[in-house]
């Protein structure tokens, strides 16, 4: 017989926790109380199911409670993503399929007074990371596999990525001119590097190699202290690091353009949606001659030290080579290990010595003359007996023949470089007006030519020794300085100036190396130094007769070729062996070219070692075309 379930009966034994019929958020009902019997009659069995009061309502009002939870969760979640991260998501969604590639502008071309290409630009591959393509994890994945394929240092990688952003909307550069190999490896990699690529850009490319190394520098990467200091520029960019290419950044580098082109899931160009060109850099055109250059470097060779020539009616720098030097291309790309050891073998081959001070020995006799008949002291007629040395206090001071040469006017003094003639001008004038014609020369200052690195020398005095030396200044300091040797310092290009102000008849030109653009500066282009005719005079008949019959025979440039005009000076560096100068002009009576010559610890004389050099570089200029 079929069992009998009653409507309405509510037990309110333990078996059954009234909590469990009821929503937690209702209040359950008192247990004591009891229902009024049922008045229906009974249902049998496979009828509907007798349902107890209020346990249908409890599941409906489950189902709508659960579900207006899930779908006001949902909804509010959507709303959020609707309204408030719209921008990101359409932002994010988009860089993985529309992607903006800046293009770098081709830097501008350097060429020499004549045309000539000095640097330019060439087609390469250089490998950038696109940092929103991965995660930081997955980037930590890809950047081992990468390094490895490069032969590149992971961190140096991962260091380029951390100074982007791993958020950064822009490429990162982390190999310029990889080769055609590395090229054809990576494509071949191109799933397994998610984010990385290769992209056809332009390299600095210097046709001559080292020619001219010094003066034209090199370009490389931006540093983080040129990004903090020009926000202008963004990471990666190639920039002068030295010479003109440092000098002339502005005009060289151009603007940047872009294009915003649409990917595929693997990274693949589908079409260009625009583009703007980038804007390449202007051309400069220096005042430079590369045939004079090729002859100067020619002409140095592998003689440590350094050449400049310069116009004299001007102060254009037609030549200035420096030894040793290096290949700028090498800076093009990365530089390998094997290639910076190389260069760090040889002695400073960064350093312009064209730029660097050294003791002008006797080519400051120059200056030392000018001094002696300008202060009154000695007039353009004095005459005065030289000696093996002259006594002061207890030292002598000999003359660089050891027996002197007996009466000599300035022009002789000058001819045959007579130590002792020129101590006894020191002593009679004194230091005062020795340091004030040296810098009215130019001396202890800048020239004006804009190049980082160029030392302004020294003019010492009093005030300066006891700074440094905590001593007071002697008459003996006096007296080296007459002859250039003691504190005295003066750069190649400096002394090219003193040379071109008695060429051109009193005038200090500031060197140029680009008529076209001419950097602001505190030094004039053109300013009298204040010598007087009768000064001029002696200077420049004396400068001739060194060559013609004094310690400058070398300087002749033979048949055909103009007369020139010089001063040799040899500078003693003990321990180490001496200097050798020459400073000269040519022709002597209608000057252009203005050339010094300075061999770094050659030892000999400037007349033997320096003034052949002058020579083959006089000859190249005046050589008429073949």
């Amino acid at each position: 017989m079929a069992k009998l379930y009653p409507v309405g009966n509510i037990t309110t034994s333990a078996e059954r926790d009234p909590k469990t019929l009821f929503s937690p958020h209702s209040r359950p009902p008192d247990p004591r109380r009891v229902l009024p019997p049922p008045t229906s009659s009974p249902r049998w069995l496979g009828s509907p199911p007798a349902k107890t009061v209020g346990q249908g309502y409890r599941a409906v009002v489950l189902l709508l409670l659960a579900s207006g939870l899930l779908l006001g969760g949902l909804g509010s979640r959507l709303a959020y993503l609707q309204l408030v991260r719209t921008q990101y998501y359409r932002q994010l969604a988009d860089t993985n399929r529309i992607r903006l590639l800046p293009q770098p502008p081709e830097r501008g071309r350097i060429v020499d007074r004549n045309g000539v290409l000095l640097a330019g630009s060439q087609l390469s591959h250089s490998v950038f990371l696109w940092p929103l393509v991965q995660s930081r994890q997955g980037w930590q994945e890809t950047i081992p596999k990468l390094a490895q394929a490069l032969n590149m240092a992971p961190e140096e990688i991962a260091q380029k990525l951390e100074q982007a952003g791993y958020r950064s909307p822009f490429p990162v550069r982390i190999l310029r001119n990889a080769s055609p190999q590395v090229v054809i490896q990576l494509e071949e990699m191109s799933r397994e590097l998610p984010g990385v690529m290769v992209e056809a850009e332009t390299v600095r490319f210097y046709p001559h190699g080292d020619l001219a190394a010094h003066l034209l520098g090199y370009t490389g990467e931006i540093s983080q202290e040129q990004l903090r200091a020009d926000p202008s520029y963004r990471l990666g960019d190639i920039v002068g690091l030295m010479g003109v290419e440092e000098l002339f950044e502005s005009h060289l580098r151009g603007q940047w353009g872009g294009r915003q082109v649409e990917v595929d899931a693997m990274g693949e160009v589908l079409r260009v949606l625009g583009e703007q060109a980038p804007q390449p850099g202007d051309t400069l055109q220096l005042t430079l001659d590369v045939r004079l250059q090729q002859a100067a470097e020619q002409a140095l060779g592998q003689q440590k030290g350094a050449v400049v020539a310069l116009d004299p009616r001007d102060g254009s720098i037609l030549a200035m080579a420096s030894y040793p030097t290096f290949d700028p291309n090498l800076f093009s790309s990365r530089i390998t290990q094997a290639q910076w050891e190389s260069l760090q073998q040889q002695d400073f081959p960064f350093l312009n010595r064209a730029l660097r001070p050294y003791p002008p020995a006797s080519t400051y006799k120059i200056i030392t003359t000018a001094a002696g008949i300008e202060s009154g002291a000695f007039p353009p007629d004095t005459v005065l007996q030289t000696g093996p040395y002259i006594q002061v206090g207890g030292w002598r001071f000999w003359d660089w023949n050891r027996a002197g040469f007996g009466r000599l006017n300035y022009r002789q003094a000058m001819a045959y470089s007579s130590d002792t003639f020129f101590y006894q001008i020191a002593l009679g004038t004194k230091a005062a007006p020795l340091q004030e014609w040296s810098r009215r020369f130019g001396l202890g200052q800048l020239t004006g030519i804009g190049l980082k690195g160029e030392a302004v020398g020294l003019v010492p005095d009093a005030d300066w020794k006891q700074r440094h030396w905590r001593e007071p200044w002697y008459v003996g300091d006096t007296v080296n300085m007459s002859i250039g040797q003691g504190f005295i310092t003066a750069t190649p290009l400096q002394m090219a100036v003193v040379t071109a102000a008695v060429a051109n008849g009193g005038w200090r030109v500031r060197p140029l190396l680009s008529k076209q653009v001419i950097p602001e500066s505190p030094v004039p282009l053109r300013q009298k130094v204040g010598l007087s005719p009768a000064t001029l005079e002696i200077l420049q008949q004396g400068l001739r007769d060194v060559v013609v019959y004094g310690t400058g025979g070398n300087a002749n440039l033979g048949p055909g070729f103009p007369p020139t005009a010089g001063k040799t000076g040899t500078a003693e560096d003990p321990p180490r062996r001496s200097h050798a100068w020459f400073v000269g002009y040519a022709p002597s009576d209608r000057p252009e070219l203005v050339v010094v010559v300075f061999l770094e610890n050659s030892g000999g004389g400037g007349g033997s070692r320096a003034a052949p050099i002058f020579r083959e570089l006089m000859r190249a200029y005046f050589r008429p075309e073949s």
